[in-house]
This record gives C-alpha cells, structure tokens and sequence, in this order.
C-alpha cells in the first residue's frame, strides 16, 4: 500500500488526511519512484487553502519537489534505469512515499546530496535563479537586497548572488537567520525589528541604494523597498507571505525603475529553454559544493501537517522536508 497527504477539502493543513492507495501498475512510457524525500514550499499550503493561482481538482496530494529511486521502468522509456537515484519535479503529488511520473520529470540527485537536499533544491534555488538571472540579471559589484533571507528562497537568492558577485544585504526576523544568510555569503545584516531596513541600507550604501530588491515577503516590505533604490533599479515579486503591496508610481518613474514579476515554473512552460539552462547550471553548481539547500528540520511524512506549520509560522530557517522511513 502506498501512502499519501490527500487534500478533499480545501482549508488548514490540519484538514489534511493521510491516506493509503493500492500501488498503481506502471503503464509504458511511465516510471515509479519510491520516494524518500519530498521537500515543503509554500504554494504547497496556499494549494491546499484554495489560495494559489493553480487549483487542482479535489482530491489532490499537495507537494511539488521529491527525490528517491527508481523501482520500475516501464515499456518505451528510455535513459532512465531501475536503481537511479533522481529528482522528481511535480505540480503537485510529492507528498506521498511512492509516485508514479513520466520521464521527463526525473531529473539525476547531484552526488553531493542526500535525498532531502535534493528534494529541496530545485524549486527554491530555481526560483532564485530566474529572478536574479532571467529577470534581474544581476552584475557583479551591484547591491542586492534579499528580503525574508532566513526563507527557502530568500536563502537561495543570498547564495546566489553572492555567486554572481553582488553584494548582498541580507533582512531577516531572528539573529538565528541572519547567521544562517552570513554563513550563505550574506556582506551586511539587517533585523527588520532592531532598524527600518530602508534606513539601514542607505546607511550601507552610502545613500546610493539597492541595485536589485529580490522580495518574496510582500505587502509593507515592498513598498518600503521603493524608498531605498538606487536609478534603475529592479524589484523582484516573488511572493507575498506579508500582503500583497502597491506600487508607488511617482517612486518608480523618479528612479528609473522596473517591477518585474517572477514565476520560474510559468517561464519554463512558455519556453522550455530558459529551463534547460536554469537546469544545468543548477546541477554544476551543486556537483561542484557551490550551492546546497539549508534543511532546518526534516520530519516523517504522518507530520505533514506539523511540517507545514513551520512554514506559516516562519519558524523554518532555508528549508523544510518530509522524510519517508
């Protein structure tokens, strides 16, 4: 028997169940996956609450990333072996201890990873690429200001841009995140509670302002972000975990500056491309130690609902994952 979070009604995690399913037969072109990890984001409880822009049919398994190995392969696939240890990508359905997925959703486990650190690396990592990448393109030598550092992809984007060469100003709620972003390469601290960030990168800068505001918090963040830019500056949506906030017109046109929205899977879709290369480079950088997700609790899969918790309390510092024994 297989087991997995079944969402039958939309609300809290805790209106979640774990369920058991007959394992499903492999038909051709398919491959089963035993899962050992599945990593938590976000959109897995904005799914789950009816709040995100993709609404799956009830019932549905929440989860988009996991990891394990191979079990089965079916007729007509090809490159991919019983035994591999792999990343599995979903929309949803990662919360389970066994999937059953096509071809092109494995992606090979970097060695340098268990299975949790691979299952919490695509999607928070890939996220941050495209934003300060694909949509931020971000220079060597320029400022840039990573909100809510102590998250999964705030976490990501401090390593990241550190890799590109930025400098990176690193805002957090706890002494404990910001370690965490200083040890990812964060240059300058800031807790949101000690000094308004927008006075403490002025500070930092000289009065010159941040080059590029990478912000998956939202809400006043946003908006006190456009009072701390510098002429021509970009400002990365990512999310918005505080509110959603408006943009002040008059501040942007008086800088220079863009509002870019980011959505890393959506881009991908509209050109498989752009994925492909986010894709290698991903896998280069953490073959070679550049890159590795900060797991800071990793729980069996019957406390999902616990699991969850901690990214709505943002108790989490980096990322969250299920461990299937």
């Amino acid at each position: 028997m297989v087991r997995a979070v079944v969402c039958r009604a939309l609300g809290a995690p805790e209106t979640l169940r774990l369920e058991e399913f007959p394992s499903r037969p492999v038909r051709p072109g398919e491959v089963r996956v035993a899962i050992r990890a599945a990593g938590l984001n976000f959109p897995d409880v904005l799914m789950a609450a009816g709040e995100y822009q993709l609404k799956p049919e009830l019932p549905f398994t929440p989860g988009m990333e996991a990891a394990g190995d191979v079990t089965e392969v079916g007729a007509e696939v090809k490159g991919v072996a019983v035994g591999d240890k792999v990343i599995v990508k979903m929309r949803h359905g990662a919360f389970t201890d066994e999937a059953v997925v096509m071809p092109s959703q494995l992606t090979p486990m970097p060695s340098t990873f268990d299975y949790a650190e691979a299952a919490t690396y695509l999607a928070g990592h890939g996220t941050a690429y495209h934003a300060l990448i694909d949509r931020g393109r971000v220079e060597p030598g320029e400022v840039l200001l990573v909100h809510g550092a102590g998250g999964g992809v705030g976490l990501a984007a401090v390593e990241i841009g550190k890799m590109l060469g930025a400098t990176v100003i690193a805002t957090a709620s706890s002494d404990e995140k910001l370690a965490i972003a200083k040890s990812r390469g964060a240059d300058h601290l800031v807790r949101y509670d000690r000094e308004p960030f927008r006075d403490a990168v002025k500070r930092i800068t000289d009065g010159h302002g941040a080059d590029v505001v990478f912000d998956p918090v939202g809400g006043e963040v946003f908006e006190n972000s456009m009072r701390c830019i510098a002429w021509g500056a970009r400002l990365l949506v990512i999310g918005f975990t505080g509110g959603i906030g408006s943009a002040k017109t008059n501040l942007l046109l008086i800088k220079g500056a863009s509002v870019l929205g980011v959505r890393a899977g959506e881009a991908v879709r509209k050109n498989p491309a752009l994925g492909e290369v986010r894709l290698k480079a991903l896998l280069a950088w953490a073959e070679q130690g550049k890159l590795r997700p900060n797991i800071s609790h990793r729980l069996p899969l019957e406390d999902y609902a616990k699991a969850m918790r901690l990214l709505i309390d943002r108790k989490a510092i980096g990322r969250v994952a299920l461990v299937m024994e």
